[in-house]
């Protein structure tokens, strides 16, 4: 794997990456509305978050923003490789067990700050307006998870060329980092409340996520909450609870 990624092009390496991340978006946007729609229900197994109805031509949107960021995400992938390419990163040779598991830990940590850094900065006056795209789904989507504006597709794509700098990662590290994000992400829009315990629970990410949608503000974390609470910026479990009324009171 490691010299095959070394010797391919430019084109291959963009061209793979675009038909690795189209492809897993659409399996995990599946899969996603396969348990939260169907099969969860039917097992009455948890529930959803948000009743309110999706926006008007919300999927067609998030579909078309999705291919947008696909494309970039795939594209981007020539950044690596590139880095690979010159000699300033390198790629771990036959690391062991123990060793990749660490790194893909070490990795899910650096994704949670990384995360929190760029969408927090995605909510200052300066770059809202890039983030607007993605919160005019304030009730989300499987389909959600990759419906960004171009810019903000960019920051959140970067996250592993600072690590690849600091440390010879093994390339099966590398590759857990856009299939555990994209899972987690599609967690985060599922809209759907896979058990009710507290919030500092890592299967409550869909139900701190639905929360930053309904409010934009607040949860700015990616699947787990500890980011939030160093940085106190955790939402109440009720901070939706009024939109919500409001909304039922007018459909009565």
């Amino acid at each position: 794997m490691r010299e095959f990624i070394l010797q391919c092009t430019a084109f291959e390496i963009a061209a793979v990456g675009v038909m690795f991340f189209g492809g897993i978006y659409l399996l995990f946007g599946s899969l996603n509305v396969l348990l939260t729609q169907h099969l969860l229900p039917a097992l009455n197994i948890g529930g959803t978050l948000d009743p309110r109805p999706l926006g008007e031509g919300q999927h067609k949107r998030e579909l078309l923003l999705s291919a947008g960021s696909i494309a970039i995400f795939g594209v981007g992938m020539i950044f690596p490789w590139g880095l690979l390419q010159l000699g300033w990163a390198h790629l771990a040779i036959n690391p062991s067990g123990l060793q990749i598991g660490v790194e893909i830990l070490t990795l899910v940590i650096w994704n949670e700050i990384h995360f929190y850094a760029n969408h927090w900065l995605l909510h200052t006056p300066w770059l809202r307006r890039f983030h607007m795209p993605h919160h005019r789904s304030v009730v989300t989507s499987p389909w959600s998870t990759y419906a960004f504006h171009p810019v903000e597709a960019m920051m959140l794509g970067n996250v592993i060329l600072l690590p690849m700098l600091a440390h010879d990662f093994s390339i099966y590290a590398l590759f857990s980092v856009p299939l555990f994000s994209l899972l987690f992400n599609s967690i985060g829009h599922a809209n759907y409340d896979w058990k009710k315990t507290g919030m500092s629970a890592w299967h409550t990410a869909s139900r701190r996520h639905h929360l930053h949608h309904a409010c934009f503000s607040g949860n700015f974390g990616f699947m787990f909450p500890f980011m939030d609470q160093l940085c106190k910026t955790t939402l109440p479990l009720d901070a939706a609870d009024k939109q919500i009324k409001r909304w039922r009171e007018r459909e009565q």
